[in-house]
């Protein structure tokens, strides 16, 4: 049992055999995430013999454990194996568990809102404003008049859907304008825009990369990049946060057994609010002859010149990026997402990128939409500036009260780390009444001991709005503090 055991850790960690011990620890030594952990229940559960499965089970596997704490977690006898027949839904194990849970904590779930109007530095629910803190409308052009009408006149002209994939008969003039705007604005030769920002990912990186690959990303890179990563078929392997000794190491140990390598990170990290570090990224990238993706869903028109991004916010040429990817539903205000970069890749993909040729056309209102917010930002001069203001002025403020703001700086997306489910979601109740709307992270999208509550700053913040929101936060903290005694 135990060579088998070695066999699939080295299978799914990337290490050869020799390259670790009995005593490695599965996530600090190993660099096991939660996807990687399942996939190793799984296929322990489902391919060797002698466990008896009581004895193990995933929550065994979500601290960190050594390789043999393992063994020792395996060494049962073995139950005969369940006859049962799973075919019904509702007979699914994880919808059976889930179904019990949401039961339970229902009335507590704070999640779905139904907003009333434009999700902007005010938002209105049940009919009741709030200061909101949980919009990606960085800049406010969301409900702006000159992207609203461009929206409409595209809706005359073309209707409400290009009614087709682009290849075939659902191109319009605006598809090409708006990809060659963001081609021209993050000075790359050309663009690709697609109806979906998490698809847009997984499209891409399921395109170029396959068995035989490796896929190194940032251990908290967005789903999208890590579904994608999975569905590829290459070794996918997280490094630890923003941690380029540990890319490094990772590079050392594994890029001579696979063919092409993708080092894939995001330009703001949407949990925490910091910025990637891409001179060292390049470097190591051109070391290890890799290519380099960086997704700007939350840097693309938030940070650099005029919001061009973080490749303008260090000074680096373009060209040093091979994949820029980008979402449209943040500052630019529609939806959908792109994929940006070298002339002969954008040709490929256009012709051979199964989401994107499979697909049906990104809405003419949304091209226009996102068309228009980006002219706008462009030739703005202060746009970007006063998101900064508010994002530096407000991220201050906390850290005056004392709120652990983790890693957050020069981003618009500032955390409170609270640090237990059970507080984190108290404290947005309490914001909640305070006229304060401000989402609540909790395990399992983050660590319990990383739960959050995540601001999301905007460009209309008032001085108002922020001051009011610093004095509620330092009373919910003292109003926890007091609890927690």
């Amino acid at each position: 049992m135990r060579k088998q055991i070695i066999t699939i850790i080295s299978d799914i960690s990337g290490y050869e055999k020799e390259q670790f011990e009995e005593d490695s620890y599965l996530v600090a030594d190993l660099g096991f995430d939660s996807i990687m952990m399942m996939d190793l229940y799984q296929t322990i559960r489902n391919t060797v013999g002698g466990v008896n499965l009581e004895g193990f089970s995933i929550q065994k596997l979500k601290s960190d454990i050594t390789v043999n704490e393992l063994f020792k977690l395996l060494d049962y006898e073995v139950k005969e194996p369940s006859n049962k027949v799973i075919s019904l839904l509702s007979d699914f194990e994880e919808i059976r568990n889930f179904s019990t849970y949401y039961k339970q904590m229902k009335e507590k779930v704070p999640y779905f809102k139904q907003n009333q109007s434009v999700a902007k530095n005010v938002i209105s629910i049940d009919d009741k404003k709030y200061i909101n803190y949980s919009t990606y409308n960085y800049l406010g052009l969301n409900g702006q008049s000159d992207v609203a009408s461009s929206a409409k006149q595209a809706i005359e002209q073309y209707g409400t859907s290009v009614s087709g994939s682009r290849l075939l008969c659902g191109e319009i003039s605006l598809h090409g304008k708006l990809e060659k705007k963001i081609a021209s604005f993050l000075a790359v030769d050309d663009a690709l825009v697609q109806v979906s920002g998490h698809g847009t990912n997984i499209n891409v990186i399921t395109t170029i990369m396959r068995k035989g690959d490796l896929i190194l990303h940032d251990s908290l890179a967005h789903n999208s990049i890590v579904q994608g990563a999975i569905f590829s078929g290459a070794k996918r392997k997280p490094f630890k946060h923003n941690d380029m000794k540990s890319l490094e190491k990772e590079l050392s140990m594994l890029r001579g057994k696979y063919n092409r390598v993708m080092i894939v990170v995001e330009g703001i990290y949407s949990m925490d609010g910091d910025i990637c570090n891409l001179p060292e990224l390049i470097k190591i990238k051109k070391k290890f002859d890799a290519i380099l993706m960086v997704d700007e869903a939350h840097s693309f028109g938030t940070i650099g010149d005029h919001g061009r991004g973080v490749a303008s916010y260090y000074g680096i040429s373009s060209e040093e990026i091979d994949i820029f990817m980008g979402t449209l539903s943040k500052s630019a205000s529609s939806c959908g997402g792109y994929i940006a970069g070298s002339q002969d890749f954008i040709d490929y993909l256009r012709y051979n990128m199964g989401g994107f040729v499979f697909s049906c056309g990104i809405s003419p209102a949304n091209t226009a939409a996102a068309l228009e917010s980006i002219k706008v930002f462009e030739k703005s001069h202060d746009l970007i500036e006063k998101l900064a203001k508010n994002s530096f002025v407000f991220l201050e403020g906390c850290k005056k009260l004392g709120i652990d703001t983790g890693l957050s700086k020069d981003t618009p997306i500032i955390p409170w780390i609270i640090g237990n489910s059970s507080k984190t979601l108290l404290a947005y109740q309490l914001l909640y009444e305070q006229g304060i709307n401000v989402m609540p992270i909790v395990y399992p999208a983050v660590k319990e001991n990383e739960s959050r509550l995540r601001f999301f700053m905007s460009t209309d913040h008032t001085v108002n709005e922020i001051n009011h929101t610093l004095n509620a936060i330092d009373i919910v903290k003292k109003r926890l503090c007091i609890e927690n005694k």
